[in-house]
C-alpha cells in the first residue's frame, strides 16, 4: 500500500458518459459500474483500523492512498466527529412450520409494537395468514417461541405476531443470527463470536437494527484516544438501520424512489456539542450515511439548526441535495444504483450534479488499487 500517495482522479468515467437526461433530471442508470467480484470483501482486516482509506478532496477532486489508522493526519483540532452508536440485533431466525415441518427463515425489517414486526420471509409465497410456526434454535432445538403470519403488503414483507416470550427482540439472543449482508458468503451460519462481534461497531449501545453502520467497523479505542489527543472530539446519534436503506432502487427517475422510514434519536448533548464545534471553527464530520441522513434530516426540520429528540426519517438524499450541517464524511465503497452511493454522490457536490462524476471516477481508481468494498471492505473519507 502506497500510504499518503497523492494522485488525480481516475478519467475512466468522463462528463461524455453521463447519461444526456441528467441535465433535465436524475436517473439511476447513471450510477452503476462494474466491481470484480473479488473485490467483494468476505471478510474483515484482522484489526479494525487496519482498513485502508481513500481520501477524496471534493474540492479539488485529488485522491490520496493512506490507512485508517492514518486518519487523525486529516483532521484538524476542533473537528467533531458524529457517530450513529446503533446495535445491530441478531434479526436472522429460522423454524419449522407445524404439520408439514416446512423450514421457515425470516428476517426482522420493522417493528409495529411489541412482539408485532414486519419480516421479510422464506418462502412467503407458500404462507397465508392465520399460517403459525415455530422458531427452533440456531442448533435445531424447539424453542418454544411462535410465531402467526398476520398478513402480507404489497411489496411482499410480511407481518408476524410472536408468542412465548417477552420481547423477540430478547429471544433473538438466543436464536437469531447476525444479518450478514448476502454478498457475504458463509460456509457456517454466522450465530458464532466472529461475527457477532465484528459486524458491530465498538461503540453500538442502542439496539434495533438490521444492518451495520459500517463506516464505524474501522475505529478502535486507541483510534479513539488518538484523536482525542489530537483536539478531535466525537459525538452520538442513534439511527436504526432498516432494509430501505440497502432497497435497490428500482424507478428510472430518483425523485420517484421513496425510501423506507427508519428511527432516530438525537440527545441534547450531541447538540450541544455541535453548537461548540461550530462557535470554535471546527468542522462537522459524519461517520457513515446514517448519521448523515439524521443531521440533515433534523437540520431541514429545523432552518438549519440540529435540535434534540426522536423521530423518523424518510430523506433521500441524492444530486443536486444541499447539506447544511455535513462538511466531511466517512464511508465504505457502496453498491452499484444504491441510494448510498447516490447519497456521496450529492455530498461531492452540494447543489449540483458532477459529485456522480467525481465519485465515479474514484471508484474506478479504488478499483484499479483493489480496495475492498462493501460492509467488511476499506473506507474512504471525503473532505
Amino acid at each position: 500500500m502506497n500510504n499518503l500517495l497523492t494522485t488525480s482522479p481516475s478519467p475512466f468515467y468522463s462528463a461524455r458518459n453521463l447519461h444526456p437526461a441528467i441535465c433535465l433530471r436524475v436517473l439511476a442508470a447513471d450510477f452503476d459500474f462494474s466491481l470484480p467480484p473479488e473485490l467483494i470483501a468476505q471478510q474483515p482486516v484482522p484489526c479494525r483500523d487496519q482498513s485502508r482509506l481513500l481520501v477524496l478532496d471534493r474540492s479539488s477532486g485529488n485522491l490520496t492512498h493512506a490507512s485508517f489508522l492514518e486518519l487523525p493526519k486529516f483532521l484538524r483540532p476542533g473537528d467533531l466527529l458524529i457517530l450513529n452508536n446503533s446495535r445491530v440485533i441478531p434479526a436472522r431466525m429460522r423454524g419449522l412450520k407445524p404439520g408439514t415441518g416446512g423450514r421457515i427463515e425470516f428476517l426482522l425489517a420493522e417493528p409495529v409494537g411489541l412482539n408485532d414486526w414486519w419480516v421479510l420471509l422464506r418462502p412467503a409465497k407458500r404462507l397465508h395468514p392465520g399460517d403459525q410456526f415455530e422458531l427452533h434454535t440456531p442448533t435445531g432445538s424447539p424453542s418454544g417461541v411462535h410465531a402467526e403470519l398476520i398478513e402480507k403488503n404489497s411489496e411482499g414483507h410480511c407481518r408476524l405476531r410472536f408468542t412465548g416470550t417477552p420481547d423477540i427482540l430478547q429471544a433473538a439472543e438466543a436464536l437469531g443470527e447476525i444479518p450478514l449482508p448476502p454478498y457475504i458468503q458463509r460456509n457456517e451460519p454466522a450465530t458464532g463470536p466472529f461475527d457477532r462481534e465484528r459486524y458491530q461497531t465498538i461503540y453500538a449501545r442502542s439496539a434495533g437494527s438490521v444492518a451495520a453502520p459500517t463506516a464505524g467497523l474501522h475505529f478502535t479505542p486507541s483510534l479513539f484516544e488518538q484523536l482525542a489527543q489530537g483536539g478531535i472530539q466525537t459525538a452520538f446519534v442513534t439511527l436504526h438501520v432498516g432494509l430501505g436503506t440497502f432497497a435497490p432502487v428500482k424507478v428510472d427517475r430518483l425523485e420517484d424512489h421513496r425510501m423506507h422510514r427508519e428511527n432516530f434519536d438525537v440527545p441534547q448533548a450531541t447538540v450541544e456539542a455541535i453548537e461548540a464545534a461550530r462557535a470554535r471553527g471546527g468542522r462537522i464530520l459524519a461517520v457513515g450515511t446514517t448519521s448523515t441522513r439524521v443531521l440533515e434530516t433534523v437540520a431541514s426540520r429545523n432552518q438549519g439548526k440540529i435540535v434534540a429528540g426522536s423521530g423518523s426519517t424518510d430523506i433521500f438524499l441524492h444530486p443536486p441535495a444541499n447539506f447544511s450541517i455535513v462538511q466531511g464524511l466517512i464511508t465504505n465503497f457502496h453498491l452499484p444504483k444504491s441510494t448510498l452511493l447516490m447519497l456521496i454522490s450529492a455530498f461531492a457536490c452540494p447543489g449540483g450534479t458532477s459529485g456522480r462524476e467525481m465519485i465515479l471516477n474514484t471508484y474506478a481508481e479504488a478499483i484499479a488499487q483493489k480496495y475492498r468494498f462493501f460492509s467488511y471492505g476499506d473506507a474512504m473519507l471525503i473532505i
